[in-house]
């Protein structure tokens, strides 16, 4: 029996729960100056490039593969990290893309794998990045990622999307070999930014994660490029906002 994607959330804020992430007496930001930003990888990467390319290799079957693939690799991501049985973020993506292939039926060959898997390292910009972070480190907002990505994947797009130089902190889920919302992954920015937890504010792009920040106890921005509702985790972030004008906005209130 496949476990799924709301089953897999419930198991992951079960964690959660018994590592005393998710409590009743969580802190709430209405915003304030933060001190720094810690962002998730596609508040800033576009991943919709990736899901184009697998169109246009697979011409009809291209939306279908790229659920799918998008669906196992955080699946796999989390079971990974609750069976601690950890496999860095590539792997795990390159396993998901060919459980997406064998399940459709799809034999791909492998240039055809290696040119979808490539496409993570190319990631470009969505239009707003470069002239918000500019503003955003210009008022002495300290930036970093904090994301599930491998290092060479964020150095990758980084250079890709000339920001070079951008981010004070590259933070991989691989230095604590757990991915979010694992306790150890958000940790990572209270220690390498050297600031307490509420002077802190993280950028999440996706529901689940803008969640376990939130109960981690960080100032969460929800980045909802993509208009998606809201998880059912009993958490909601402090902000949200289509664009990184509105996270300024709330960084900076």
């Amino acid at each position: 029996m496949e476990l799924g994607r709301r089953g897999l959330l419930k198991l992951a804020s079960g964690a959660l729960a018994t590592t005393g992430l998710i409590a009743c007496g969580a802190p709430s930001f209405a915003g304030a100056k933060a001190k720094a930003i810690a962002f998730d990888a596609f508040p800033i990467f576009d991943p919709r490039p990736v899901f184009s390319l697998a169109e246009e290799l697979y011409p009809g079957r291209g939306a279908e593969l790229g659920n799918a693939w998008r669906t196992r690799q955080f699946e796999y991501a989390w079971l990974r990290t609750l069976e601690g049985q950890y496999a860095d973020f590539w792997t795990v993506t390159q396993d998901a893309l060919t459980f997406a292939t064998n399940k459709l039926g799809i034999a791909p060959n492998a240039e055809m794998s290696a040119r979808l898997m490539n496409a993570y390292l190319e990631l470009k910009p969505w239009p707003d990045v470069v002239p918000t972070l500019k503003l955003l480190k210009d008022s002495g907002i300290r930036l970093g990622f904090l994301s599930n990505f491998t290092e060479r994947m964020l150095t990758s797009c980084i250079a890709a999307s000339a920001l070079d130089g951008m981010f004070e902190q590259i933070l991989s889920t691989d230095r604590v070999k757990a991915f979010k919302p694992d306790l150890r992954a958000y940790q990572m920015g209270v220690e390498s930014f050297a600031l307490p937890r509420e002077d802190i504010v993280f950028a999440a792009f996706a529901g689940w994660d803008a969640a376990g920040a939130k109960a981690f106890g960080y100032p969460t921005f929800w980045v909802n490029r993509l208009n998606a509702p809201p998880e059912e985790l009993s958490v909601v972030p402090d902000g949200s906002g289509k664009s990184l004008r509105e996270l300024m906005r709330f960084a900076l209130s």
